[in-house]
């Protein structure tokens, strides 16, 4: 990271490359982090600060996050902006953003401490101890006993905005929607599989095993599944979010579609050359990997032409399988090996039981009567 003066920051620099490397961070993590710290800085230096000054002022930067847009933030503001925000002004960045910043600046500061880069009595401004009482029960300890945890002292409270699951009939009209196997199959992965846009994206022709007995290919995992890997080095950026790799069986449609799915693609020439299996058939470069951007696209176009309004996030795709797991009598530890997740609790979030279940279960509770039993 360089200043404004193009030389290098070497607290920030330092912390980055530990992110990236001594925690094998994504590099969208790490591209996330350094626009958060670079903002911090930015101010920094505007508000003629040190970093570490800054840091005992944190409160402030929150205030300058809040309000502070992009002619006073950005790197080609005026030295002479300023922020001019009265009573009742919105917000220039959202709560999630300003907390995420926030985040970004805590890991510098901790990993600056850590290092002898920065005085120790910083890290003490930006937590505090706390206890665990305000945690669910299920993140406590089972043995009962009160146990201790470090708490931002600085962070905007965040309104919960839960995804939707997509409704089987919005998914069915998405298809509909479709106009190629290759759309059609990448709705169907993440529907009826579970895959994020990276995991689908990032899929290799060799991930994908359809025979009853894959043991000639050096696959113990009898019948239909594909191999959900984290590579780094996928040209269109595309990674897979855990570092554990994991196997999703894949059912009759998901084979009929990626049959479908091959024809389609031996009509581009291009296409043969590459190892990925989802490609660019319809736009140039014929053959290159898919973006993670293209998926959106299409399946925005793909709901408007369905005629759904709202339209549908791919992330819904997902949810809607967990959720269709958990109603066909799957239990949560199921979901979650499936999903990929390393804690029941993320598991947790992608539960939407459907309206139909719910009724079952308020209809399966027995009356005041039943439970009293016969009277004579």
């Amino acid at each position: 990271m360089l200043d404004e003066e193009l030389a290098v920051v070497p607290v920030a620099d330092a912390f980055l490359r530990h992110v990236r490397f001594g925690r094998e961070g994504a590099e969208s993590t790490t591209k996330a982090y350094a626009g958060g710290i670079a903002l911090f800085l930015r101010w920094c230096s505007r508000s003629g600060r040190t970093w570490q000054g800054g840091v005992e002022r944190f409160g402030l930067f929150m205030i300058w996050l809040g309000h502070a847009g992009r002619d006073v933030s950005g790197l080609d503001a005026s030295a002479d902006a300023v922020v001019l925000a009265g009573p009742g002004s919105v917000p220039v960045r959202s709560a999630r953003r300003i907390n995420a910043v926030l985040t970004a600046v805590r890991g510098m500061v901790v990993h600056a401490a850590a290092e002898g880069r920065g005085p120790g009595h910083l890290v003490a401004i930006l937590y505090e101890v706390a206890d665990d009482r305000d945690l669910p029960g299920a993140a406590r300890g089972e043995d009962g006993q009160m146990s201790w945890r470090m708490r931002a002292r600085h962070r905007l409270h965040e309104p919960e905005r839960p995804v939707e699951r997509a409704s089987d009939g919005d998914i069915v009209a998405v298809l509909r929607g479709c106009r190629s196997a290759r759309d059609q199959l990448i709705v169907l992965l993440m529907a009826r599989a579970g895959l994020r846009r990276g995991e689908v994206l990032g899929l290799r022709r060799g991930d994908v095993h359809l025979l009853a007995d894959s043991r000639g290919l050096g696959c113990e995992i009898p019948r239909a599944h594909v191999h959900v890997v984290r590579r780094e080095e996928n040209l269109n950026g595309a990674v897979a979010k855990s570092r554990r790799q994991r196997i999703v069986p894949l059912d009759f449609m998901i084979v009929q579609a990626l049959d479908v799915y091959e024809f389609e693609r031996m009509r581009f020439p291009a296409a043969a050359f590459s190892d990925f299996l989802l490609v660019n058939l319809f736009r140039e470069p014929v053959g290159a990997p898919m973006r993670l951007d293209a998926v959106n696209d299409l399946i925005a176009a793909a709901a408007r032409r369905a005629g759904l309004s709202p339209g549908l996030r791919p992330h819904q795709l997902r949810h809607a399988f967990a959720s269709n797991i958990l109603d066909a009598g799957g239990t949560i530890d199921e979901a979650q090996d499936l999903l990929g997740h390393a804690s029941i609790s993320s598991t947790q979030v992608y539960t939407h039981p459907d309206p139909a279940r719910l009724r079952a279960a308020i209809d399966a509770v027995p009356s005041p009567r039943e439970l009293a039993g016969p009277t004579s």
